[in-house]
């Protein structure tokens, strides 16, 4: 008996959009590209649109591209959404042994490919590992983030406030069969939909040629999505960022908005909220009560009319 699955990542967009009642005339103009940043490594993308893209996407860790698809069609804007290093369809991240944080080296290479793909992209929203990133890229490239958007993130992030997340990504590399895998992937994702789900394994497994599924994540036996303090004596509620990305939000003198999640999986709390109001006193705040951390999962119409009034 033959268990292969084919997958075609842009086959699914219909279900995207009949899922949250969008209108869907045919395919979307989308295309993958990828942009050479450094020598024999490669970052991957989603182009959206033909005219040049005005929004730059990154997702959060453990995820790729396509968790913004439905948000993409919503927006129907030109726009870019970026694999992470070590992501979706990118080569593996730099070395650790570059002595910079996750945030900071992928920063490097995605100003690169913004400079590539996206060069006069109007705002810049990360999500997560994303968010913080693009935090490090507006430190390292303020020229190429002209606005920001952090979807449930802050420099702020901890162990605890992550726990369930790191327990989910941190998980079993391989999984024996599809059913195994998504079966797991609905137990950590309770207030999803199956057919949701069953899209994003699709888009963030691949199949090996035993039968067996592995996270594209984990292909390249990457580090995990979140730095994880290495001393066992830290304790769960230290920071797991650099904490001078707080020094280099502050500092920006471009539009910021965060849009916060407010289900129990957010890992932003009053505290950050707080914090980002004391160092950033005109950034604006939204509160998304039916989202946790993924807001671009649970949310995603929210998201793109708060991400269309901002842009506007």
């Amino acid at each position: 008996m033959d268990d292969r699955v084919d997958y075609d990542e842009f086959g699914y967009l219909h279900e995207n959009a009949a899922e949250f009642g969008l209108a869907y005339d045919g395919p979307p103009h989308v295309r993958r590209e990828s942009v050479e940043v450094s020598p024999g490594r490669r970052l991957s993308a989603l182009v959206w649109g033909d005219a040049p893209p005005d929004m730059v996407l990154i997702h959060g860790g453990a995820q790729n591209a396509h968790t913004w698809d439905t948000v993409a069609l919503a927006l129907g804007r030109p726009l870019v959404a970026v694999d992470l290093p070590g992501h979706g369809h990118s080569d593996v991240a730099r070395s650790e042994r570059e002595g910079l944080s996750a945030p900071e080296r992928h920063a490097l290479d995605i100003a690169v490919t913004v400079d590539g793909l996206a060069p006069q992209a109007r705002v810049i929203v990360g999500m997560s590992l994303g968010g913080l990133t693009s935090i490090a890229l507006a430190g390292r490239a303020p020229e190429l983030v002209r606005s920001l958007v952090l979807v449930d993130i802050t420099p702020g992030v901890t162990g605890d406030k992550a726990k369930e997340i790191l327990d989910f990504v941190n998980g079993p590399a391989r999984f024996a069969s599809f059913d195994e895998l998504l079966a797991r992937t609905i137990e950590f994702n309770s207030t999803r939909t199956e057919s949701s789900l069953r899209r994003g394994i699709l888009h963030n497994a691949v199949q090996e040629e035993d039968g067996s599924w592995v996270w594209r994540y984990r292909r390249h036996d990457a580090e995990a999505p979140f730095e994880m303090a290495r001393d066992a004596d830290a304790g769960e509620d230290r920071s797991i960022v650099p904490t001078h990305l707080w020094e280099t939000l502050g500092a920006l003198e471009v539009p910021v908005m965060l849009v916060r999640g407010m289900r129990q999986q957010s890992v932003v709390d009053d505290a950050d909220e707080a914090e980002l109001r004391r160092r950033l006193p005109g950034a604006r705040i939204e509160h998304v009560a039916e989202a946790g951390h993924s807001v671009q999962g649970d949310a995603p119409l929210e998201l793109a009319a708060l991400l269309d009034d901002f842009i506007a």
